[in-house]
């Protein structure tokens, strides 16, 4: 069969209504990367296929096509932790938004799969009360890595200098940490301190974790050219006094 895909390891990151009985399905895929298909059916009572399609429900699919919209033949579902808590459903929504808009389409990314596997499974064995940013932010560096966007916490781009304590710095989505505090930068007066304990993956003090949610909501709204994330607002609504949001 043409453009036909056997088995092939993938998570629904977003569906919707298709036609009069079909899901169009968002994929992400581990050697296709972000696919859209096709779910003939799959909206009707008597379908399976709606409750098989779930976010976070890891998948083995078979699809045939030659056009960028796939149809789906069949799936076979593999058994995962679950995601359940608030605070984790509404990180793995976020996590699955940027995927979803953000993504080029059938552009594979293994690496970034791998990443997204083991963010669900750390939000699956996270307690309600626990941190759940330095999740997050782990999961957008990998992701803003796979498009290019990746840099180091604790070395300026335009000096090639590593980042003193003591000192500030600035942020750009295109250039990363860079030591001049010009007027354009999206991001200015980054602490040294923040910077280099990030390096460490040191989420401890506060410092640090404001430092990297200011520069990760940076690098996604400009990767996102100025679109709203419709997760953000699932944080707002649920935390409405602390302004929670990725």
């Amino acid at each position: 069969m043409k453009g036909a895909v056997q088995q092939e390891p993938a998570y629904v990151v977003h569906r919707r209504p298709w036609r009069e009985t079909a899901l169009l399905v968002d994929l992400f895929t581990l050697n296709h990367g972000r696919m859209s298909l096709v779910a003939r059916g799959a909206n009707s009572a008597r379908s399976p296929l709606k409750a098989q399609l779930q976010p976070f429900q890891p998948l083995l699919v078979d699809w045939t096509g030659k056009s960028d919209l796939k149809t789906l033949v069949q799936l076979e579902v593999r058994s995962a932790p679950s995601v359940r808590h608030s605070r984790a459903l509404y990180s793995g929504f976020y996590i699955n938004e940027l995927v979803q808009r953000i993504l080029p389409v059938a552009d594979p990314s293994p690496v970034l799969f791998a990443s997204y596997i083991e963010t669900l499974q750390a939000l699956s064995d996270l307690s309600p009360e626990a941190d759940v940013e330095p999740l997050l932010r782990g999961f957008e560096r990998a992701f803003a890595a796979s498009l290019g966007y990746d840099f180091a916490w604790d070395e300026t781009t335009d000096t090639g200098q590593p980042v003193e304590a003591g000192k500030f710095y600035g942020y750009d989505p295109v250039e990363g940490i860079v030591s001049g505090l010009r007027p354009e930068l999206p991001l200015r007066q980054l602490s040294g301190e923040a910077l280099i304990a990030l390096a460490a993956g040191d989420f401890t003090h506060e410092l640090p974790r404001k430092t990297a949610k200011r520069v990760m909501r940076v690098l996604v709204d400009y990767l996102l050219q100025g679109k709203p994330l419709h997760s953000r607002s699932l944080f707002s609504h649920s935390h409405p006094s602390s302004g929670r949001t990725p």
